[in-house]
């Protein structure tokens, strides 16, 4: 049959109109601290954002341009679907047009349950289940009966069938799962150590208890067991019966009447679950998690050996590899094994599975396990497992967008993350990245410079163009985009050595190093090879030392730096006094609080089916407050507008005149120390960008008693110029007689050590071992390891 004739074998037409839309056009953004930006984005570009930290990147990118796509999709669902789903409100932003379906890839930490693994966010687990369940010899059951998160079920009983002549029938019912009844698929069990409870040579009337909080005199719950009846509370623990033991260790719970009144009585140990085991441990005041690091202690489950699954699902193998086997062999050492399985039978599996697996070795996780729990990983690390679905996607035309996709990787990775960026766009993809390293920013296609300063100081674009444009421009970015920080001549003199003998942790190889104290010590290495086991497992945080990582700060809206460091409780307490009234009146979350929006400033109104909508307050106008707690002034201001001044302003007023307040202006200066003069005191939490909350975290444990500092990648989200603020800090900390230990990969921290410490010589199984320690000029000389040639070339050595 003869090909019928396409237009573009005879002369190509003027360009479709179809075609014409290859611009994304935002016009009068105003999300947060954007001022009226208008900017257009090519399509099947590669578009990077640059600018200071609270520069209004992250606003304008997933604020604005990947929130009004996701709401536009939601709004293609049907009303029913809807009521199920997230309300979002439309973002402030009079124009946006050219938006294609997005796909938003964050730093967001994925969930801490303990059932969820690296295997189970990804799809690479449930293959696995499946091809065990087709060839795993002996044959146990369906791919339910290797999941560790489904419990075998069995039960009998008479059914009744409805059909024709009813009848009554017997039925068995099976159900096979692969879970370990021990450990409920966890790997690890809690124990409860009953000495630090109480001490049984006491009965209850003597104080037995030594739990916090917990008097014999007369607290409530103290007095249910001594009237329960179930014990002689005269009677010394180490006396009672068996049946007294367990009715007071494990007793059900039962209405018990206390001094004429009903109360609950249930044993100790399911008491203290509840009440202490079920809440956050970092939520808890110090005492009471201090109470609780003594109290309980998480073992590997002795049934399943921390594998999490039951006999059966670990006896069931392929060529002498069982699934627990598969799990937690590395990722990359799983793909060979995968790689040398020839099964007809589940060809297209296998296929599926060896190139998810071989995703994760392409993109520097190879090092990785299965059974890792997701809740382990870094930022940067649960940013790429979330990038691993996209790179197969048969999706093009599609926005990606990334918040700093090189997060956490050595110099030596970030060159994979690069290709791996360059292969979305050129498979027709929209690539949005938020970025401050310069290696990412100069593969870009266009680059989008915001600022010019943070906070009220930014929200403008600076300059939009090439990357060459940007390094002839007049920016802070295209100033500092080739600033290579040098080498130090001399290094200070260490004090004394924080000796790490036989460190095992994770990956590390019976690791013997001695850490110098009283200098700046940058432990480095590829991502994974063992820097934050050596520095977490074996310089824990507690006596004298002061660790700060990555984990993510906690707080809702009503949250803000005032009250995340402490800080509004001086500013309560000075207002009170000077007005003679009580400090509650000044926090907007206790009796100052307006009523009508409870001290939120704005009225949440959900609108079901349609987008949410927040509105400022009509009574306080925004401001939380009561109107007459504002009638309240210190030093002129009232407490509205205090909340309102940014850090440098507050630093300000607080430090002389009427309203010097000591307490208020040590804190301030720590905040502006680390390089948040800008932040206004009253902003939510929720609104901080990655590296602000990070330096907030900084601040906030600068104040704490310790001669060692343990910082775990403090150069997160900071742009060019603000890492040499960040290196005047530690500088600060150091010559103050503070140790300071850093794990880090910005070479500009390097090459500004005394001492450095290299992991090596790559990742999981084949790092683990320190393969240099010395100063960063004998590193730069002898190249011995992949840090060493980066940093020389860095540094131009």
């Amino acid at each position: 049959m003869a090909r019928a004739k396409r237009a573009d074998d005879a002369q190509s037409p003027a360009q479709h109109v179809g075609d014409s839309h290859d611009l994304i056009r935002v016009h009068g953004a105003r999300v947060n601290n954007l001022k009226d930006v208008s900017v257009d984005i090519p399509k099947r570009r590669l578009t990077v954002f640059t600018g200071v930290s609270g520069s209004g990147k992250s606003s304008l990118v997933f604020g604005t341009i990947a929130a009004e796509s996701q709401r536009l999709i939601n709004e293609t669902y049907s009303a029913f679907v809807q009521g199920f789903m997230p309300t979002l409100a439309r973002p402030e932003v009079d124009v946006l047009e050219g938006l294609t379906t997005a796909i938003s890839v964050d730093q967001q930490r994925m969930g801490a349950d303990p059932r969820s693994t690296v295997g189970t966010a990804t799809d690479a687990h449930a293959m696995l289940r499946i091809l065990f369940s087709r060839l795993g010899k002996p044959h146990i059951g369906p791919p339910s009966a290797y999941s560790f998160n489904t419990a075998s079920v069995r039960a009998s009983g008479a059914i009744t069938v409805e059909r024709g002549n009813k009848k009554t029938v017997k039925a068995t019912f099976n159900k096979t799962g692969g879970m370990c009844t021990r450990c409920e698929g966890r790997g690890s069990v809690s124990d409860i150590d009953l000495t630090q409870l109480y001490d049984d040579s006491k009965s209850l009337s003597e104080g037995a208890f030594t739990i916090p909080g917990w008097k014999s005199d007369s607290q409530w719950t103290v007095q249910v067991y001594a009237q329960s009846g179930f014990v002689d509370p005269d009677k010394p623990i180490a006396k009672y019966t068996k049946k007294e033991l367990r009715d007071f260790l494990y007793g059900e719970p039962v209405k018990v009447k206390v001094n004429g009144v009903n109360l609950t009585y249930e044993g100790l140990i399911p008491k203290i679950q509840k009440s202490f085991l079920a809440k956050d441990k970092e939520a808890m005041q110090p005492h009471i998690r201090a109470f609780v690091e003594r109290a309980v202690t998480f073992t590997t489950c002795p049934e399943c050996d921390g594998t999490r699954l039951s006999e059966g699902a670990r006896s069931s193998k392929i060529k002498r590899i069982s699934i627990a086997d598969a799990c937690a062999m590395e990722i990359r050492d799983l793909a060979t094994w995968v790689a040398g399985l020839d099964e007809p039978s589940v060809g297209p599996l296998l296929d599926a599975l060896r190139q998810a697996l071989d995703s994760f070795v392409e993109i520097g996780l190879g090092y990785l396990s299965l059974d890792r729990p997701a809740g382990t990983l870094s930022g940067g690390e649960a940013q790429r497992v979330k990038m691993i679905r996209h790179l197969g996607s048969s999706l093009t035309d599609v926005t990606y967008v990334f918040d700093e996709p090189t997060i956490g990787l050595h110099p030596h990775d970030i060159q994979r993350m690069n290709n791996l960026l360059l292969r979305l766009r050129d498979k027709g993809n929209t690539v949005l990245v938020v970025e401050h390293k310069p290696e990412t920013i100069a593969i870009a296609d266009h680059v989008v410079d915001l600022g010019p300063g943070a906070g009220s100081g930014g929200g403008t674009i600076c300059f939009e163009g090439t990357v060459e444009g940007l390094r002839a421009g007049d920016t802070i970015t295209g100033r500092h985009f080739d600033d290579r920080a040098a080498v130090k001549e001399t290094v200070r003199e260490s004090t004394g050595a924080l000796e790490i003998r036989g460190a095992t942790a994770n990956n590390l190889r019976k690791v013997d190093v001695d850490v110098p104290l009283g200098v700046l010590v940058v432990v480095t290495g590829v991502a994974g090879s063992g820097k934050s086991s050596l520095v977490h497992g074996s310089i824990p945080a507690g006596e004298g030392v002061v660790s700060i990582d990555q984990s993510p700060i906690r707080g809702s809206r009503r949250s803000n730096p005032a009250t995340y460091t402490g800080l509004l409780e001086p500013i309560r307490k000075a207002f009170a006094k000077e007005n003679g009234v009580k400090p509650a009146l000044f926090s907007a979350n206790s009796e100052g609080a307006c009523p009508t929006c409870n001290g939120a400033g704005v009225i949440y109104m959900d609108l079901a089916m349609m987008a949410g909508v927040a509105t400022p307050c009509e009574d306080c106008e925004g401001k939380r407050f009561q109107p007459s707690v504002l009638e309240y002034k210190l030093g002129g201001r009232d407490i509205s507008e205090v909340l309102a001044m940014s850090v440098a302003e507050a630093e300000e007023f607080f430090g002389a005149g009427e309203a010097h307040l000591p307490a208020a202006h040590r804190i301030l200066d720590r905040l502006a120390d680390v390089g948040l003069g800008y932040l206004s005191l009253g902003q939510p939490l929720t609104t901080l960008s990655g590296g602000e909350r990070q330096r907030l975290k900084l601040a906030t444990h600068m104040g704490d008693k310790g001669g060692v500092y343990v910082l775990d990648e403090p150069t997160t989200g900071l742009h060019l110029a603000d890492v040499e603020q960040l290196l005047g800090l530690l500088d600060r900390l150091v010559d103050s007689g503070k140790s300071v230990i850093v794990v880090e990969h910005h070479q500009a921290v390097m090459a500004h050590a005394d001492w450095i410490i290299d992991l090596g010589p790559g990742a999981g199984h084949d790092g683990g071992k320190v393969v240099f320690e010395g100063t960063p000029a004998a590193l730069v000389e002898a190249r011995s390891t992949l840090t060493g040639e980066h940093l020389a070339a860095y540094v131009g050595g």
